[in-house]
């Protein structure tokens, strides 16, 4: 059974759209690749025959992983969200009680964290210890070096 995960419709389609590319474009050049090996000679003494198969194993692996996320795929319908509280697609601001420092991420799916935009996975560590959250609440968040505590100031979408 297939885990679900919430996107966006911009990364839902993302999703579809490499997938897409993999099947469409890199399947055939995995099989080109092969087929160039496999006429250059004996097969048990070649290295380029070896490596387009692993590459086309390593590229067949790849798709099964994206069908799979795509089969729990679920959009997620921001009108009916509840902006009282953190969930996915929540931009939420917290400032850590330790240094004073405030940061902003937007909660999303696993394949659409970033953190170089901003967007966190809901199940990363301070994912998880975001969601349910409201604003006043601290958010203590496990690490390997003790535990992060977060105050909670705003929530939007």
């Amino acid at each position: 059974m297939s885990k679900v995960s919430y996107y966006t419709p911009e990364g839902l389609k993302k999703l579809r759209d490499e997938l897409q590319q993999l099947k469409d474009v890199e399947r055939v050049k995995a099989s080109k690749a092969i087929a160039e090996a496999r006429d250059k000679g004996d097969l048990s003494e070649n290295a380029e025959y070896d490596a387009a198969k692993e590459a086309q194993g390593m590229l067949e692996m790849r798709i099964a992983k994206l069908e799979e996320a795509l089969a729990g795929a679920r959009v997620i319908d921001e009108s009916q969200l509840d902006t009282s509280k953190a969930l996915v697609l929540s931009k939420v601001k917290i400032k850590n009680q330790t240094n004073g420092m405030e940061m902003t991420y937007t909660l999303v799916a696993d394949g659409e964290a970033d953190l170089a935009s901003g967007k966190i996975s809901v199940n990363s560590p301070i994912g998880k210890g975001l969601l349910g959250k409201s604003v006043g609440e601290v958010a203590e968040i496990q690490v390997p070096n003790g535990v992060m505590k977060f105050d909670v100031i705003e929530i939007s979408r």
